[in-house]
């Protein structure tokens, strides 16, 4: 029997589940119900109180017993004991007497009707004060919600891997015998007066000779200005196997290259006409490009402070070598644990979350409750499940905000961004510090106690202790964040942002999942390599790298220094690299714990194991290119989402993942329905 069916709560003998009404409202109740039943029994001892009633047949009696014992006992019906004449009822008597049953019939009718009636109403207050204290609780995270939302969304616009450019390739620029060199850089360490200045870095051109790659092997030389000064003809000054330096301009490369090799130059530094490097390349119509003398493009600040010294008579000695990266840099490994850690922890708190929201769902179906259909508010109270509609409006709006950031990158910008991340870093901080210490007791009375804020709502008395030193510590970065280690803070608020994030934000079935990771997968390779062609750069290393903003990139990005890299530099990896494949593995752990399936039966660790996998094989990539970025999700997404549903299809499961996202249960609600219906 359905509990919405009108007599089900009074066939059961009218035992309502009393834990989910206050005490108050339930002395309330039983009071009105013990009134209502007062007049029924009034009526009927008046009835008893006539000689009538002793005349009665004994069915009629037993009749009347029943009605004695009901099961509110709210009082004892008095033996008629006082004997009367006795004599046989007439057709005025008997009439009264079925009168009198119907008006009880009536009565009883009323009475559960003023009981339902009652129940009823506790429940809506109930229900009334519950929905008042959610959601004074549910304020501030529906506020954070939002602003997570947009962080979640500019985080995982940024899907790179990389380690900084060291060599060029170029498939455009002229390449044949004599002139087909990569542009590497060129490290140019300068000598003031014999003290040790200013290290400058060129790019080397596609002809020339290749420069030495260790600098214990690197020479030292005098640099000598040119004259004239764009040496493209004959220096009025002799040399005798100095570096010289030269102005950009009046002639091709190749021509000032052959000048200084002609003049017994033993290099030629090129200044460029602009703060950026360039590519040298040779002209298609030139034929002599068999140059045996090295060629590196300076920037114009660093040309100018050169040529500076050496029209004040100051001796400049300068060293020309290009290092090569390491093959693997142990920046690498530990960017490669701390992604995979992250993923690790927020997944085990999601599914955490997810197995308390069922565990709840049971007891209330235990109590045998109709409040099925407020159950999705109190499961994801917090939690925004993605759809498909919004996971293909991911690649749209991500893009546009890409290119938005693109042509608009700029210091205030950057400052812009600087906010948005310490606003959800913050939050972040506060919201994993508060879950971690309401693990121990010590601090449970503080994490269950809430306080009404102003705007933000109830907010707990342990979430404010930790605030200000979130706050603090957000600001601290932030005003300091050019220092060298300001990437340890950096990373403490994303990892602390993208795990909260991946708490928030969630993939309701495989199906969800497969879409989000496959516009991503798209999104993330037009960005990185085919936006070359329409931008005549990658947009995507552009705004990681934060060119044109004076800044050293943007903030939405882990990043460790690259310790045993000549080059210096840091490895990066995007939020999105991070959250976007984070979202499947969570779900296969929530999946795993609901269908109580152990690590080698479930899924995660097979997600967990192809997702640490991929990213592993970006780093393998990443060094085979010699530094140039790549979009991490072309690995990442073919290893973690091929394995899912591969494994899935193989076992079976694949139609339960991909539709509910979650096994069958039974409806724990039928053993509590009433025997007999």
């Amino acid at each position: 029997m359905d509990s919405d069916h009108p007599d089900f709560w009074f066939k059961v003998g009218g035992n309502f589940p009393a834990s989910r009404l206050e005490q108050h409202e339930l002395r309330q109740f039983r009071e009105l119900e013990r009134k209502i039943m007062h007049k029924v029994l009034d009526d009927y001892l008046l009835l008893t109180s006539t000689d009538a009633f002793a005349d009665l047949d004994p069915v009629t009696q037993h009749i009347s017993g029943e009605i004695t014992g009901l099961e509110l006992e709210l009082c004892e019906i008095p033996d008629m004991e006082e004997e009367s004449d006795l004599h046989a009822p007439d057709a005025l008597e008997q009439n009264s007497v079925e009168q009198l049953y119907k008006q009880l019939d009536r009565a009883m009718e009323e009475a559960e009707k003023f009981k339902r009636q009652a129940f009823e109403e506790s429940l809506i207050r109930g229900e009334a004060e519950k929905t008042s204290i959610k959601a004074l609780r549910k304020f501030k995270m529906d506020t954070y919600k939002k602003i997570y939302l947009l962080i979640a969304l500019l985080a995982s616009s940024f899907c790179l891997g990389s380690a900084g450019d060291i060599v060029h390739h170029d498939d455009v620029a002229p390449q044949r015998p004599g002139c087909e060199n990569n542009f590497v850089l060129v490290k140019v360490p300068t000598w003031i007066n014999g003290v040790e200045d200013i290290e400058y870095v060129g790019v080397g051109a596609r002809f020339g000779l290749t420069l030495e790659s260790k600098e214990k092997h690197a020479n030292f030389f005098i640099l000598a200005l040119a004259d004239p000064p764009d040496c493209c003809s004959k220096p009025k000054n002799k040399l005798s196997g100095e570096v010289i330096l030269a102005h950009r301009g009046n002639c091709s490369f190749t021509t000032k290259a052959n000048v200084a090799e002609d003049a017994g130059a033993s290099a030629i530094l090129i200044i460029n006409n602009r703060t950026e490097l360039f590519k040298m390349v040779c002209e298609v119509n030139e034929t002599d490009v068999q140059i045996g003398i090295a060629s590196v493009m300076l920037p114009q600040d660093a040309g100018a402070s050169l040529e500076k010294y050496l029209t004040s008579s100051s001796s400049v000695k300068v060293q020309l070598y290009s290092p090569r990266r390491p093959v693997v840099d142990v920046a690498e490994v530990f960017l490669w644990l701390m992604a995979v850690g992250t993923i690790l922890c927020a997944s085990y708190w999601s599914a955490w979350s997810a197995r308390e929201a069922a565990i709840e769902q049971d007891k209330l179906l235990k109590d045998g409750l109709d409040e099925l259909i407020h159950m999705d508010g109190v499961r994801s109270s917090g939690i925004v499940n993605i759809n498909t509609t919004s996971a293909i409006l991911f690649v749209v709006i991500a893009s546009c905000f890409l290119v938005m950031l693109y042509k608009l990158m700029s210091y205030w910008f950057i400052e812009i961004l600087v906010v948005l991340f310490c606003i959800g870093g913050v939050e972040g901080l506060q919201t994993c510090l508060a879950a971690l210490l309401s693990c121990f007791r010590w601090f449970q009375p503080a994490g269950e106690s809430f306080v009404k804020v102003p705007f933000f709502g109830a907010v707990s008395y342990l979430t404010l202790a930790v605030s200000p030193f979130c706050i603090a510590f957000a600001v601290v970065w932030a005003v300091f964040r050019s220092i060298s280690f300001a990437w340890i803070g950096q990373d403490i608020l994303g990892i602390a942002l993208i795990i909260t994030v991946l708490q928030i934000v969630r993939v309701p079935n495989l199906k969800v999942g497969t879409i989000l990771l496959s516009c991503a997968f798209l999104y993330d390779i037009f960005w990185v390599f085919v936006s070359k062609w329409l931008f005549k750069e990658s947009v995507m290393i552009v705004v990681a790298r934060g060119d044109k903003s004076g800044e050293d990139g943007i903030p939405m990005l882990l990043k460790i220094p690259r310790m045993f890299d000549p080059w210096g530099g840091y490895s990066i990896i995007g939020f999105g690299d991070i959250i976007l494949p984070g979202l499947l593995v969570a779900f296969s752990l929530r999946y795993d714990w609901l269908a109580k399936k152990n690590l080698r039966a479930g899924y995660f660790l097979w997600a967990m194991t192809a997702y640490g996998l991929g990213l592993l094989v970006t780093y393998v990539a990443l060094n085979l290119m010699d530094g140039h970025g790549q979009p991490a999700l072309l690995y990442i997404v073919p290893f973690t989402l091929g394995t899912f549903l591969t494994l899935g299809k193989q076992r079976g499961d694949l139609k339960a993942l991909w539709t509910m996202g979650e096994p069958e249960r039974p409806c724990r609600h039928i053993q509590f329905q009433p025997s007999g219906s």
